[in-house]
């Protein structure tokens, strides 16, 4: 199996991308350090097309040259908002109705295999 060179991948203009229809998915990024891996959550999004990236506390934020060498331009497709506290994003997506999910290595956490994901309803999923 070949891997794909990037002019080989077909991938939505930011035009067609802010049409197109989201997964209702969007990521809490809480207080995440490394830029690297900030942009590399966008290209994700980009990819799987997330609804939003929600960037919180000491997160970077878009634009940043550092976020940029990973996200490849998908942080100016990916919806976006920054949010200084985590537990406000949090509420406000519970407000509006998201399941809220964490993920973490901890004792008496749930096996990610072990979740049962129910496609009518929306989600956020924390990060960091």
């Amino acid at each position: 199996m070949k891997k794909l060179e990037t002019e080989e991948i077909i991938r939505l203009s930011t035009e067609e991308y802010k049409q197109a229809s989201k997964m209702p998915l969007v990521v809490i990024l809480d207080n995440v350090r490394s830029l690297h891996n900030v942009g590399a959550v966008f290209r994700t999004g980009d990819a799987y097309r997330l609804e939003k990236v929600i960037l919180c506390g000491i997160t970077a934020t878009p634009p940043h040259p550092e976020i940029h060498k990973s996200a490849l331009g998908a942080e100016f497709s990916v919806d976006w908002e920054y949010f200084h506290n985590t537990c406000d994003a949090v509420n406000k997506y519970k407000t509006e109705g998201y399941t809220i999910l964490a993920i973490e290595q901890a004792e008496g956490s749930t096996m990610l295999q072990n979740i049962t994901i129910d496609s009518n309803k929306k989600y956020a999923v924390i990060l960091g």
